[in-house]
């Protein structure tokens, strides 16, 4: 499959016009690069759905249970206690040791607290991260499928995002190396992977990690890895980590977050790790972005870090059962193809004769009651696909998975 760029910015028509008018020829009232952002039809799709009644939500990625108690008190008892000021920029010190030592405990791995940087989500993280790197003119990679937020934030750096297609094989997605390698150009300053992939639960090996680090080492390309689903695995504590094949210098930068594991979506607090010269630089950025983290919810993350591991664990066992549940009901219909989703908590999917994958979430909304993402906005590989979040009560799954099965087979009548 070919490379694909992404058309970021009608830029160039915009800046040969001296007076910066739109297609439609109104006078741009907002920087052009807002004028050429790329719709998100998931995003438009939660709208069209608001408001409507007896809706079964999976569209979203997150759980449908609150932040635990112990995460909830930490962070009163912060408050209570005062902890209500500006904190340092790149976190509460606190919180970046406890990191430190969760990456020790979770992942073996010795990762000093002063290359753990604290922010405002990790959504926050990938634009600080984007914004330290790449300017205008120059090019990041993306593997794709990938979330569109991450495409967005290429965009609002006016870089150019080039897409490289993860290959669907007999419903299981693979990497293909030489075909990431043949997209890189001279003008080339990242290549960003999730991993684990939010939508398909492709996960890197260490094997294909080294191979990609080793490529952009030698040619001074940053690796950005959102690493953010590395919890939510089948098999194994956590799953493979850029930084188990990393040396300390290398030009990587991990992006992570509290939302998916500890169930703190709202919370909206993450956090990078990256190599010491990387310090000075994301705190600039960061200055000037938010300022810091806030001060008192860093006390609840820190409560996460220390006492969330029996929390996750029984994440993990529910969604795991859900897994199979989506797998065996969908599995059962011959006109759906999807993977085995061995990471995250999505299943992603399509059916035979609905090729327009916006028009088809539509009309499950209006039709069964059922919010799914359309998978058009992950890449242009995705257009005929849909991603369904299975991180909810297994009742609420299998009525979803009831009105799904129906709107489906009537559509095959």
């Amino acid at each position: 499959m070919q490379t694909v760029e992404t058309n970021n910015m009608s830029e160039q028509k915009i800046e040969n016009n001296s007076e910066r008018v739109d297609e439609g020829g109104e006078k741009l009232k907002f920087r052009p690069v807002l004028h050429a952002l790329t719709a998100n039809p998931g995003a438009e799709m939660i709208n069209y759905a608001r408001g409507k009644t007896n809706i079964i939500t999976l569209g979203q990625g997150e759980g449908d249970i609150p932040t635990p108690d112990f995460i909830c008190e930490a962070t009163m008892n912060a408050m209570k206690e005062g902890r209500t000021f500006y904190g340092p920029v790149l976190g509460q010190e606190v919180l970046r040791d406890a990191l430190s030592d969760y990456y020790r405990r979770i992942y073996k791995l010795d990762i000093p607290s002063k290359r753990v940087f604290v922010t405002s989500s990790g959504s926050t993280a990938m634009h600080l991260s984007l914004a330290a790197l790449v300017d205008k003119g120059d090019e990041v990679i993306t593997i794709t499928p990938i979330w569109k937020n991450l495409v967005g934030a290429i965009e609002l750096t006016q870089a150019t995002g080039k897409q490289v297609a993860l290959d669907n094989v007999n419903n299981e997605w693979k990497l293909d190396l030489d075909k990431l390698f043949s997209a890189v150009t001279e003008k080339t300053k990242v290549i960003l992977i999730v991993t684990p992939s939010n939508p398909t639960g492709w996960t890197a090996t260490k094997e294909e990690m080294k191979a990609i680090l080793d490529f952009a080492r030698e040619r001074d390309i940053w690796i950005l890895s959102d690493e953010v689903y590395g919890r939510l695995v089948y098999e194994g504590v956590r799953a493979p980590s850029f930084l188990d094949v990393a040396q300390e210098d290398d030009l990587l930068l991990v992006v992570n977050s509290f939302s998916k594991s500890w169930a703190m979506t709202g919370w909206r607090l993450g956090w990078i790790v990256g190599p010491e010269i990387a310090e000075a630089k994301i705190r600039d950025v960061a200055l000037y972005n938010k300022l810091c983290p806030p001060s008192f919810t860093q006390y609840g993350a820190v409560a996460a870090l220390e006492a969330g591991e029996e929390f996750l664990k029984g994440q993990i066992d529910k969604w795991r059962k859900n897994r199979d549940i989506v797998v065996n009901r969908l599995g059962k219909l011959e006109n759906v193809h999807m993977s085995y989703p061995k990471s995250t908590f999505y299943a992603f999917f399509k059916v035979d004769g609905e090729p327009d994958c916006i028009e088809f979430t539509k009309r499950l909304i209006d039709e069964a009651g059922v919010l799914l993402s359309p998978g058009k906005p992950f890449g242009d590989v995705c257009k005929g696909y849909i991603r369904l979040c299975f991180a909810v009560s297994e009742a609420r799954l299998n009525e979803a998975l009831d009105r799904l099965e129906a709107a489906i087979n009537k559509g095959r009548s």
